[in-house]
């Protein structure tokens, strides 16, 4: 059996939305996951404002990974890369995090590596399950994604095969939250609502699930205006709103099209794994209804636990730690965030640049200017 230190030790940094995340992963295994959150600093505007999660990262950034690496138990000195959210996200939040990375890659003479946010969401599940299956399925649900992806390479290989053509799910869950003042975010409070409510109290709408509408992509811009209305209209004549029932109704509208969708891709394409990821992925339902239908088609679920399926540092380094065992290659010194980068691209290799991972040694090449592997960091 391989001793567990040839794995690549990979630190990774997430800064693509609120969460300043900084993870540490030894090949497969997860050694610190330290997260800043500034969701309390967003709560009282309704939702994510770029400006305050970007300047809340700048104050978080050293702090979190300087208790990522005590966590860990590892010097920064022992890295064999770093790895950091190149996009999607918000263009300010990515650029320090792509910043901090960049500072200390140069200061530790240590390669650099910029992955793709969902991909990332998806690497992360090996952390939990072990090596993903090729190809594996992902569905990936959160406030700003709601997408179906297939992936026969998790390093090279990521293809869409469909997505939200407005609303993200977990965006339509902090707006109906927002219309029954239960606060945000809102997918964990109508999740804990919804536990005691009927899901078939109320008939809400299912987006896109006509036999002439696209078979992998998702709308729940309709569901929301829909559950708006009712509410609206139960006000209006006078009438309390059934909470649970309107929560428990509508999370089931959600995540009945979101798994019926899913399960269909897998058999459509001969996979016979299926991995959830990204935030709503904590939903409970969600989790309930996927084993339900997964098991009934004889396909295997694959779902982290909660805390790794929101945004975090951990899954951005086990994607980084993947990169460097597979020998790809590293970013260049000019990686720029990019806040629409393409799911299609799960890193932003550099130019010529190939990187060896020996007996837990990364060997660099052209990658880091020789006056950089003096004490720069202490």
């Amino acid at each position: 059996m391989a001793d567990s230190r040839d794995e690549p030790l990979v630190l990774g940094i997430e800064t693509s939305c609120d969460e300043t995340g900084v993870g540490v992963v030894r090949g497969t295994t997860l050694l610190a996951d330290a997260v800043a959150s500034s969701v309390d600093e967003h709560a009282r505007f309704g939702g994510v404002v770029p400006e305050v999660a970007s300047r809340a990262h700048l104050e978080a950034m050293v702090p979190t990974i300087d208790r990522a690496l005590k966590e860990a138990g590892v010097s920064a000195r022992d890295l064999d890369g770093i790895a950091v959210t190149a996009g999607p996200g918000l263009a300010g939040a990515l650029l320090v995090g792509v910043s901090a990375a960049k500072a200390y890659a140069y200061a530790l003479g240590k390669p650099l590596y910029g992955v793709n946010h969902l991909a990332s969401h998806i690497c992360v599940d090996q952390l939990e399950h072990g090596p993903l299956p090729e190809p594996t399925m992902a569905l990936l649900v959160s406030g700003g994604h709601s997408s179906l992806l297939l992936s026969s390479d998790i390093t090279s290989d990521v293809r869409p095969m469909g997505a939200t053509i407005d609303d993200a799910a977990g965006e339509a869950f902090d707006k109906i939250a927002r219309v029954l003042n239960l606060g945000f975010p809102g997918g964990p409070v109508i999740d804990r609502y919804a536990r005691e409510g009927d899901p078939k109290a109320i008939a809400f709408p299912r987006g896109l699930t006509g036999p002439r509408d696209a078979a992998y992509d998702f709308s729940f811009s309709g569901l929301k205006t829909a559950v708006a209305r009712w509410i609206e209209a139960k006000r209006a004549a006078g009438e309390e709103v059934p909470v649970r029932d309107v929560s428990a109704s509508f999370q089931e509208a959600v995540v009945d099209v979101l798994t019926r969708k899913a399960v269909r891709a897998c058999k459509d394409q001969g996979v016979d794994h299926l991995m959830i990821g990204g935030g709503v992925a904590a939903n409970s339902r969600l989790r309930v209804l996927a084993q339900e239908r997964c098991e009934a088609a004889g396909i295997r679920l694959r779902v982290p636990r909660p805390k790794l399926c929101t945004d975090n540092g951990a899954m951005v380094a086990a994607l980084g730690a993947e990169m460097v065992a597979r020998g790809r290659a590293a970013s260049d010194w000019d990686l720029s965030a990019d806040s629409s980068l393409p799911v299609t691209e799960p890193h932003v290799p550099g130019h010529g640049h190939t990187h060896d991972h020996v007996h837990g040694r990364t060997h660099t090449h052209d990658h880091v200017h020789e006056v950089s592997k003096e004490n720069l960091y202490s």
